[in-house]
């Protein structure tokens, strides 16, 4: 397919707007390199794919696929076994997490009966690696950062640096406070060369001693590591160092684990991002109201009410175009702004969206070609450097297209002939589309020349079309009529404008009778097809209100049969219960009976026929369709302590008690719940459950939670990592007020867990602690 159709047809711009759907790298690399194909089964498939895409989203709103980064440089700088930052270590932990939660979808997707034609064998290809996904996931945070629980040598050391900076700051204090801040330039603890200072006047400076780290520019203030502290930072620098060796050690511990997995882990990354592309084409296609078009083996072109993909949908006309069945030439006349140009490409751009697997903006069971080529000569493509004319730009155009032309190839022709003598022009437009015709190529071409009205009727495989005008109020409809020229209405517009009778009787009279009577059946045929056109439209219409009608009478039936069968059943159950009430009265009846036996003379099979009588009342209920009575029973079943499966969060927990008729109280970990019983699923051990993938809640270390987090001594990124876990953590336990300890310090620590909980809006209200139980040093936090 050569580049410049779709540089003509804006091609581009159908790129543009999938690429807003996409969140993956390897997504939108596979989409900047889409291109039509030319090959029928390539096409087939991936048609088949988007559709599957498409079901997808209409029940699932679309794949769940995050966005991803491009992990191509990481896995070759593995190949050298380079050792990974932790950036690039998280990102290919985002691509094993989204691995495996794609496929748990697909799982589901088959639980559910969604029809998937070809995507599960694109989803077979992905490889889980759990316990590679596991070790990053514990180890590595989202932003590339260690966790302490990486290994136990961080944690040891980042313990003892947090212990080292409580000391450091707590002695520092000291200086900033009473008697020795007058001695400082501003109370406050900084650091300079990594290690804790205090600014001191100039004139102070022996006061501390210690060592001098830096000086002001003004040199009025030197910045002073004290004697007290030198050992303790000396510490907590060696400490320092030895996390950073001690991350870099496990940076490259986990880049030899992926070292073995890079295939796996770059096929799993292509994957994600074609399903990524998919999920994108299904998007497009709901915004378009596009449609999986048919494949014409023949090149037959057959759009339903296309519409041009780049025009506003709400807004677009309509229009059934038709091409190579019955003829392989159309052309199109009828004056300027009337809508041909834009037909051509709609055509030629539907086209190039379909042979690359795009849905089309067209009715259901439109059908589309394989063109090997589509060429189009539209619009003004005057050359300034070759300094050519617009006639002479547009033939030396048109005479590559007619070199390259084969059956295989469709070309547009946008006002073909133009920019030279009318006769001259429409001589060229004929001997040019007769050499199209000669072989064997599909054309659209539009045109002005009535010369070109009579061509459609002479030549064979050939036909006319016109774009419709209202001449009532002198506007353009944008229809296409096809089998009808365009007409002349240029004294129906004059007589209307107001220009003088004579004026226009005298202009008739000029013309011709054959243009006359020419122009005057255009008109009746023209007239005769939107009379036709309508009854057709409504006959569409009256077919589908009775299509609605039968649906709405189906269902109808069908509720009826439904009500019906629940109203026997219903009688039968009212039944049984009085035999049942007439057994129990029976057997009384029988044992008194028995026992006046010998005096009255009754026999024993007597009394049992009479029993069978009142047994042969009972009728068979249909349990099975009865869905009130199979959840009544589901219900009986249930009792406290019992394993269930909390269906609607895929989670296992043990019942506690009934809270009511529909609900029971359920243990999901640290969490209680108050659950209906329509979502509760009893666990057998006997019941033959396919294995699935579900969702488990982790209990972290400590299932008690305290009221009070204390985070004195903690680094300042470390401590509101530690607040936002708490926080949740204390919701999940139930509580309504806790405490947080954050000391004083430089209030830097205060400050940003006061944004913080002002930004969450899980926190009902918050204040510092009362003076005797820290003041300003603690926070008190209200959750709702």
């Amino acid at each position: 397919m050569n580049k410049k159709i779709l540089d003509i047809l804006e091609y581009q711009k159908i790129k543009d707007a999938i690429k807003g759907f996409l969140g993956t790298a390897n997504g939108k690399q596979e989409l900047l390199e889409m291109f039509p194909k030319t090959d029928v089964d390539s096409i087939q498939k991936d048609l088949t794919e988007t559709l599957d895409a498409v079901d997808i989203y209409r029940v699932k709103s679309g794949i769940p696929i995050p966005k991803l980064a491009n992990i191509v440089e990481p896995l070759r700088r593995l190949k050298i076994e380079a050792t990974l930052n932790g950036k690039e270590l998280a990102q290919i932990g985002q691509v094993l997490r989204a691995t495996r939660e794609v496929t748990t979808f697909f799982q589901d997707l088959a639980d559910e009966e969604v029809n998937i034609r070809v995507l599960n064998q694109k989803v077979d290809q992905l490889v889980l690696l759990p316990e590679v996904e596991h070790r990053l996931s514990e180890s590595i945070e989202g932003n590339g950062h260690l966790t302490n629980a990486a290994s136990p040598e961080l944690r040891k050391i980042r313990t003892n640096i947090s212990r080292l900076e409580s000391e450091v700051r707590s002695k520092m204090e000291k200086y900033t406070r009473g008697a020795n801040a007058k001695y400082l330039s501003d109370p406050i603890v900084t650091i300079r060369n990594d290690r804790y200072v205090i600014p001191v006047k100039s004139d102070s400076r022996s006061r501390f001693g210690g060592v001098v780290h830096d000086q002001s520019a003004s040199g009025l203030t030197f910045y002073i590591e004290p004697e007290a502290v030198v050992d303790l930072n000396s510490q907590l620098r060696q400490n320092q160092l030895a996390e950073i060796a001690e991350e870099q050690r496990i940076f490259q511990e986990l880049s030899e684990l992926l070292i073995p997995y890079r295939d796996d882990l770059r096929e799993n990354s292509w994957v994600l991002g074609h399903l990524d592309l998919l999920n994108g084409k299904a998007k497009y296609a709901h915004k378009l109201h596009a449609t999986e078009p048919r494949i014409s083996d023949t090149n037959v072109i057959n759009l339903r009410q296309a519409r041009h993909p780049l025009l506003d949908q709400n807004k677009a006309v309509a229009n059934d175009i038709k091409l190579g069945d019955d003829y392989q030439t159309l052309i199109i006349t009828g004056p300027n702004t009337g809508g041909k140009t834009i037909t051509l490409k709609t055509v030629g751009l539907i086209q190039l969206m379909a042979q690359s697997g795009l849905f089309i903006p067209a009715n259901e069971n439109s059908t589309v070609g394989i063109f090997k080529e589509v060429f189009a000569d539209i619009g003004d493509e005057q050359s300034i450097e070759q300094n050519l004319s617009t006639f002479s730009s547009h033939m030396d155009n048109i005479i590559q297209i007619l070199d390259k032309l084969d059956h295989d190839s469709l070309v547009l022709f946008d006002e073909l002939g133009a920019g030279t003598d009318p006769k001259e022009g429409a001589a060229l437009a004929i001997a040019i589309l007769d050499r199209v015709r000669q072989n064997g190529s599909m054309a659209m071409a539009t045109t002005h020349y009535p010369e070109l009205k009579t061509y459609g009727y002479e030549r064979p495989a050939t036909i006319n079309a016109s774009m419709e005008f209202d001449v009532a109020t002198l506007q353009p409809t944008y229809k296409l009529l096809i089998g009808i020229p365009g007409q002349s209405n240029a004294f129906e517009i004059s007589n209307r404008l107001g220009l003088d009778t004579a004026i226009i009787d005298q202009a008739r009279g000029l013309v011709d009778q054959d243009s006359q009577d020419l122009n005057n059946m255009i008109k009746d045929l023209t007239s005769r097809q939107k009379h036709t056109t309508n009854l057709a439209n409504d006959l569409e219409s009256t077919l589908k209100d009775s299509d609605r009608l039968r649906t709405d009478l189906s269902r109808a039936v069908d509720s009826f049969q439904r009500q019906r069968t629940e109203m026997v059943e219903k009688a039968k159950e009212e039944a049984n219960q009085i035999v049942n009430d007439s057994q129990e009265t029976a057997d009384k009846i029988i044992k008194r009976l028995r026992k006046m036996e010998h005096n009255a003379g009754y026999q024993e099979n007597d009394l049992i026929e009479a029993k069978s009588k009142l047994n042969s009342l009972r009728q068979d209920t249909n349990l099975k369709r009865n869905r009130v009575l199979n959840r009544a029973k589901a219900w009986q079943e249930l009792h406290p302590n019992d394993e269930v499966i909390v269906t609607s969060y895929g989670q296992k927990g043990e019942l506690i008690r009934k809270a009511d008729q529909n609900h029971w109280e359920v243990q999901l970990g640290i969490i209680k719940m108050k659950v209906s019983v329509d979502e509760l699923e009893l666990v057998e051990s006997a019941r033959s459950i396919e294995k699935r993938t579900r969702t488990n809640v982790r209990r972290t270390a400590s299932v008690s939670v305290k009221t009070t987090l204390d985070l004195r001594g903690k680094r300042y990124e470390e401590a509101m990592v530690e607040v936002d876990r708490y926080i949740d953590a204390a919701i999940l336990a139930g509580y309504d007020q806790v405490t947080i300890v954050h000391g004083k310090g430089t209030g830097a620590l205060r400050a940003g867990i006061t944004k913080y909980l002002q930004a969450n809006k899980r926190i009902k209200d918050f204040g510092y602690a009362p003076a005797n139980a820290g003041g300003n040093g603690a926070t008190i936090v209200k959750l709702r």
